[in-house]
């Protein structure tokens, strides 16, 4: 196998013990397989969660704080222990690592995000392994990811990552709870994951963590929306993740044969952008850029709804609804005035590039 760039995410109930503290058996095992996947020539990038489940016992805490200023806290604290065990581990074994710390507007500001992208980028060219958490000290609630399990897939669309390892402590995806049905069969490989699947699934397995397999399943939708292969499952050992890449691991494995890749750009537009308003369009500016893979032209919008500004992402209508999403060139006012006008100076402007244009996915 040819040198690949893989995502690993490792959930609060696989670092520590529950008792807010780090389980050092737990994380020395999990240092010890990405080491080996390294020294194999992969690139290798850490979603590590842990921060809370690691802070709240020497602040005080009984179990895990339900407050968002107790969260904020254990997360201060146990951050800083977390990427302390992480360095004294990885230094005995010759890795760099770099702690990377993100919030929802990192990748919902376009300029955020080319620079976490760039910061990665060097990061990796440098042979620093990146470690990355949400940013949960400063995070509210409504801007939060959820968990880490979406921010996971998010940083593996990101950099266009090969594969997203998702270790939990249940070994795959279930046509239904192995916990409570005996009788419940496992999914060796998917290609999709259906909504019936995400309805039944459960929430957090344990006090540690926020996830479970519900959350899994929506982001390892969102990775395989991006084109990457996700695994889920449970494994233990220094050479697990050497085991999963070979195709070999204690889980379920997803692909999309036909997976759609986006540049760093339209993965902004796609998956982050806040929409500003709306383009409605006649049938053959419809054919044009969904069909034919043209930019939007003026001559083709019908009427502007909502007030945006140059550089804003809007969403295209049709006849049948919505048709996707683009970055425009021109403000609402400066494009209302000019479909006012009776005869057009141009038709043939472009209002959206097309390489600044995403097609609506089913």
């Amino acid at each position: 196998m040819g040198k690949k760039r893989i995502v690993v995410k490792i959930g609060s109930s696989s670092l520590t013990n529950g008792k807010g503290e780090i389980d050092l058996v737990k994380l020395i095992d999990h240092v010890n397989a990405l080491a080996l996947l390294r020294q194999e020539g992969h690139e290798v990038l850490l979603v590590s969660s842990g921060a809370v489940a690691a802070g709240f016992k020497e602040l005080g805490y009984p179990a895990r704080p339900v407050t968002l200023k107790g969260k904020q806290a254990a997360a201060a604290l146990g951050q800083s222990l977390l990427i302390k065990s992480y360095i004294e581990e990885f230094n005995q074994r010759n890795i760099s690592v770099a702690q990377i710390l993100l919030t929802r507007p990192d990748f919902s500001n376009q300029d955020r995000y080319k620079n976490a992208f760039d910061t990665l980028s060097e990061l990796l060219a440098r042979g620093v392994m990146p470690i990355i958490n949400e940013n949960d000290t400063v995070s509210t609630e409504e801007l939060k990811f959820g968990d880490n399990d979406m921010l996971s897939a998010l940083v593996s669309g990101l950099v266009h990552a090969y594969e997203l390892i998702i270790l939990t402590d249940v070994n795959g995806i279930y046509d239904s709870n192995p916990a409570t049905n005996p009788d419940a069969i496992k999914f060796q490989t998917l290609d999709e994951i259906e909504d019936q699947m995400i309805e039944k699934a459960g929430g957090a397995g344990s006090n540690a963590g926020t996830g479970g397999m519900k959350s899994k399943l929506i982001a390892a939708r969102t990775a395989l929306n991006l084109g990457v292969h996700v695994f889920i499952g449970r494994e233990a050992g220094s050479d697990k993740l050497q085991r999963i890449i070979r195709g070999d691991g204690d889980g379920t494995y997803l692909k999309q044969e036909k997976a759609t890749f986006f540049n760093i750009k339209k993965q902004w537009i796609a998956m982050h952008s806040l929409v500003s308003g709306q383009l409605h369009i006649d049938e053959g500016a419809e054919e044009a850029i969904v069909s034919n893979g043209r930019s939007l032209l003026y001559g083709g919008i019908s009427h502007v709804v909502g007030s945006f500004g140059e550089g804003d992402v809007v969403e295209v209508h049709g006849k049948n609804g919505k048709l996707g999403k683009g970055q425009v060139k021109y403000s609402s006012v400066f494009l209302e005035k000019v479909i006012q006008e009776q005869g057009r100076e141009s038709k043939m402007v472009e209002v959206i590039h097309r390489d600044q244009w995403v097609v609506e996915t089913p």
